[in-house]
């Protein structure tokens, strides 16, 4: 091997890219665009929509703000390297094993994030259901720029431990198995014992999901036993109608991020899983904004005002 090659192998990687006919490359890089403007403009139009909005200035919505952002953030990290892939040869598909990493590292806190923001969105859901007299003085704004900078931050350093230990393995291989970088991608490519890998992967999978998991599930327990024991149904639909979009929301997440974690374990299904993955990244983005902006009765009424603010006769 050359000096020259021996450079790039030691610091190029080579990405595989999903399996798309060139005859289906242009229809699926067009699609995929049309689905990551559409995450771009729903999300960010509902984090301005808040923050111009005095009426929309609530926890709940500032809460809604985090995943917005998260949103966007997950997808810009993804999609266009995957869009610039669908058109590439694969002498092209190379990436940098630095921006490999950081790639990784963004992938995981996007997921991390995700579960933390949904369980202070479920706490959230809780005091407003079962203690709506304490509503105000518990979920402050304050309180919750506290609650997010906390899902964050622990989410960061959660993340940052996963991926150095990854990042510390030498290298013997360069091809990464996946459309783009995450965890498993870095430590795929050491032949050095990846046990401690394993363990750390395995404790932060067990608190992340364990505690988004009984968290939820707790909130929701409760939330549905205050409901029967009160038996008003103005007050149960009103209690069904602000948590119906957290749970939906959640539960999607939940049953792509299983999907994803069942095809890991079976190698003959590397194409789907990597269909998944790419899904898994731009669903909830496009469903949190279609959810939340559509079916939140104050987002709805401010959007239908900018729609029709146009119409203005001078």
């Amino acid at each position: 091997m050359s000096l020259e090659n021996q450079t790039v192998a030691a610091d190029l990687l080579l990405l595989e890219a999903l399996k798309v006919s060139p005859q289906s490359s242009v229809a699926a890089f067009l699609l995929l665009l049309l689905i990551y403007i559409f995450i771009l403009v729903s999300n960010v139009g509902l984090v301005v929509l808040i923050f111009c909005s005095r009426s929309l200035q609530q926890p709940m919505y500032l809460l809604l703000t985090n995943m917005c952002i998260n949103d966007v953030f997950g997808a810009t990290v993804t999609v266009p390297h995957i869009l610039r892939d669908l058109l590439s040869v694969s002498s092209q598909r190379y990436i940098r094993y630095v921006d490999c990493a950081f790639q990784a590292f963004c992938v995981h806190l996007h997921a991390s994030v995700s579960h933390t923001v949904l369980m202070i969105m479920a706490f959230d859901r809780y005091v407003a259901v079962c203690n709506p007299l304490r509503y105000a003085a518990v979920m402050t704004n304050r309180t919750v720029v506290k609650l997010s900078a906390a899902a964050w931050t622990s989410a960061f350093v959660l993340v940052a431990i996963l991926v150095g230990l990854s990042v510390r393995l030498t290298r013997c291989r360069w091809v990464v198995f996946n459309p783009f970088c995450d965890n498993a991608s870095l430590f795929k490519l050491s032949c050095q014992s990846v046990l401690i890998n394993n363990i750390y992967g395995l404790g932060y999978t067990v608190v992340l999901l364990g505690s988004s998991i009984s968290s939820v599930t707790l909130t929701y327990l409760r939330i549905a036993v205050v409901c029967l024991s009160r038996k008003n149904q103005a007050l149960n639909r009103r209690a069904l109608q602000t948590c119906a979009s957290h749970l939906t929301v959640y539960v999607i997440m939940m049953v792509s991020a299983f999907i994803i974690v069942v095809l890991h374990r079976f190698p003959q299904l590397s194409e789907h899983r990597k269909v998944a993955s790419v899904l898994g990244h731009i669903t909830l983005p496009v469903l949190n904004a279609v959810i939340y902006g559509l079916q939140i009765k104050e987002v709805r009424q401010k959007i239908k005002l900018v729609k029709c603010r146009p119409k203005t006769v001078f």
